[in-house]
């Protein structure tokens, strides 16, 4: 007997294409974890103001999620995802010429400002095409496109960098965005579902309307929470391996490639097993069983690269478990009329959350005359905190979909 296909064929290119754009956007804020050591001594600047250049982008983006709330729902979500997408590859063009710290710092706003939005959009597509019964699944692709950026966009990354120049790393993004845009524009069908029956409201009023929801706050605040972790620890991951765990410049590629492979393969895995055991029980699986690996990674002191490569593969693979799920979950929250609204804002509080963050742990860390940090293992207490808040909020939202 033949089995039936879980996706048609332009499901299957839509699975695609929303990867790689993920993969795109999200290597455009990765790559400079990698690159702030190259970053600090090529700019000549501290950790502080590196923590400052990661959060002009996720504060940009947050900003600017806000403000898109509004027309999100009033237009084709394939002729907004093209604008969008457009704007953010004219962004990381500006970042690959940029010369001096300022003008770095204003190309990221620029990028931020359309990138930050992509995800939200992404999502809102997503939610409208495929059933929340496969939606895990459906997310745990998306998720490879994290993986992705660690296994290819990172290491390449740091090659250009140690090769050349870290200029080459937003050249490398910019030309693969090109590539999947003229795939979006040539194949992605219209998707204005959300129209029809639709009231037709002032964009003031729609984004006031988001926030009157009592669902919809509880999500954006377990939202704010599940941004923290990420954005304290991995901003600072290259320049504390380097000085204080004792790694060389050259394992860094070899790290963060060993990290995205273990992503790569689990993350269909978890896909999966969200759809058939349940999100929200696999959320907190995963949210358990990540800290132990965080507190143990952020107190790491000079340590065997295959030590270094266990402890950092095992907490970015259980971390990505809690993406995948989470991002399933809030899917379910929004109205057919209110989605793109509603996902635009829930990135928005994501990357507020996350400029915040950097800007947080550049104040908390001590950075000592040798480069290194007397105190990264304050990081992992306040990331175990806003995990396990996670954890509680996960928990009321799941209540409430299930009435």
């Amino acid at each position: 007997m033949k089995r039936k296909q879980t996706f048609s064929k332009y499901q299957k290119f839509l699975i695609a294409i929303l990867t790689v754009v993920q993969f795109t956007v999200v290597l455009d804020f990765a790559v400079l974890v990698p690159l702030g050591t190259y970053l600090m001594d090529d700019l000549k600047i501290n950790a502080g103001s590196f923590g400052v250049l990661v959060s002009s982008y996720a504060i940009a983006a947050g900003v600017s999620g806000f403000a898109m709330a509004g027309f999100s729902d009033r237009f084709d979500r394939r002729k907004i995802l093209l604008w969008v997408y457009f704007g953010f590859i004219i962004g990381t063009v500006l970042c690959a010429i940029a010369w001096n710290y300022e003008s770095l710092l204003l190309a990221r706003s620029f990028a931020g400002i359309f990138g930050g939005v992509m995800s939200g959009i992404s999502f809102a597509v997503i939610t409208d095409v495929f059933k929340f019964e496969v939606r895990g699944r459906v997310m745990g692709f998306i998720q490879m496109a994290f993986a992705g950026s660690q296994i290819l966009g990172i290491p390449l990354g740091l090659y250009f960098a140690e090769l050349s120049s870290w200029h080459i790393s937003f050249y490398f993004i910019a030309a693969i965005s090109i590539i999947n845009f003229v795939l979006l524009y040539k194949y992605m069908q219209p998707l204005t579902v959300h129209l029809e029956n639709r009231k037709h409201i002032n964009f003031i009023a729609t984004s006031l309307k988001i926030f009157k929801n009592k669902n919809y706050l509880l999500a954006f605040s377990a939202t704010f929470f599940l941004a923290t972790g990420g954005y304290m620890l991995m901003p600072y991951s290259s320049p504390f391996l380097v000085h204080n765990v004792g790694i060389a410049e050259s394992d860094l590629m070899l790290i963060f490639f060993m990290a995205g492979l273990g992503t790569l393969v689990f993350s269909p895995v978890f896909g999966r097993l969200s759809d058939s055991i349940g999100k929200f029980k696999l959320f907190v699986i995963g949210s358990l069983l990540a800290i132990p690996f965080i507190l143990i990674y952020t107190s790491l002191d000079k340590s065997s690269l295959q030590y270094v490569l266990f402890i950092f593969t095992a907490m970015t693979v259980v971390i990505s478990s809690r993406m995948i799920t989470s991002s399933a979950i809030l899917t379910a929250i929004p109205s057919l009329q209110e989605r793109g609204a509603f996902m635009n804002i829930n990135s928005s509080v994501q990357q507020l959350s996350g400029g915040m963050a950097a800007l947080i742990s550049a104040g908390l860390l001590h950075e000592n005359t040798d480069k290194s940090f007397s105190n990264f293992h304050i990081l992992g207490y306040v990331t175990v905190v806003s995990l396990l808040l996670c954890v509680v909020l996960f928990y009321f939202i799941q209540r409430s979909l299930n009435r």
